[in-house]
């Protein structure tokens, strides 16, 4: 009964820490989405870029939502010692796990799939809405500036969109000159081609690969507490009268 006790109590702790946190990320999430202006105004520049490009809003509050149902199914199954409670949380957590390690084996066996697949639906889009649609634009503006890459494969992806045909040349971090850390003008298509800057995709395949093991190790860590959470409740579970 002491060791049930401590398991119990210790479950109902760390349960507490995940139903605190889904509140936070919740009301967050809720902020940016009716008050965006005065989320940009206190952190800057660079939240108006992240609300763009993933519509952290909205990814806030579906992340707030789970971990707020995980953390009160957790502590209401422990604390009330609740057979029906603790078996949903074991059972969104096995879902949640399931997803996470199908996404990875996707990710490792099927990138290039997903390359070919992607460049089929974002390539079409950067020649038709780059340079006329602001959100678009500038999203690409900051995703290129970050990961000093050009495009989602190279710089032909902006082949006659309205940029270039405005401007007559491609944008400036096509021409990205990494060992003088400047940018060569006018960034024309001999330039471009002549500096050879990665596209965005597999800048971001190289990035990750080259955190491997920092992206594997909290990956692994993230995975571990959830093997330990849905090895609790079921202990709990099955020590229940």
């Amino acid at each position: 009964m002491g060791c049930f006790n401590f398991i119990k109590v210790m479950m109902i702790l760390f349960n507490m820490l995940i139903f605190l946190c889904g509140a936070a990320l919740l009301a967050v999430g809720i902020w940016v989405s009716v008050d965006g202006p005065s989320f940009m105004k206190i952190f800057g520049p660079m939240s108006s870029s992240a609300m763009q490009f993933v519509n952290v809003g909205y990814f806030l509050i579906a992340a707030g939502a789970v971990l707020f149902a995980l953390g009160f199914l957790g502590c209401y199954g422990a604390h009330t010692e609740s057979k029906c409670a603790l078996m949903t949380f074991f059972f969104i957590l096995l879902l949640i796990f399931i997803a996470e390690v199908a996404a990875a084996v996707v990710a490792l066996v099927y990138t290039t799939l997903a390359e070919n697949f992607l460049t089929a639906v974002v390539v079409p889009n950067i020649k038709k809405e780059y340079g006329s649609q602001k959100d678009f634009t500038q999203v690409w503006n900051s995703t290129m500036a970050g990961l000093k890459c050009c495009g989602f494969t190279n710089y032909t992806d902006f082949e006659g969109s309205p940029y270039v045909r405005m401007n007559g040349t491609f944008p400036p971090y096509c021409c990205y000159n990494s060992v003088n850390q400047s940018f060569v003008t006018p960034c024309n298509s001999v330039n471009a081609h002549n500096m050879s800057v990665q596209g965005c995709f597999k800048q971001l395949l190289y990035d990750v690969r080259t955190n491997a093991v920092t992206v594997g190790g909290v990956a692994a860590g993230i995975g571990g507490l959830e093997l330990a959470a849905m090895i609790v409740s079921m202990y709990l579970y099955c020590n229940l009268e």
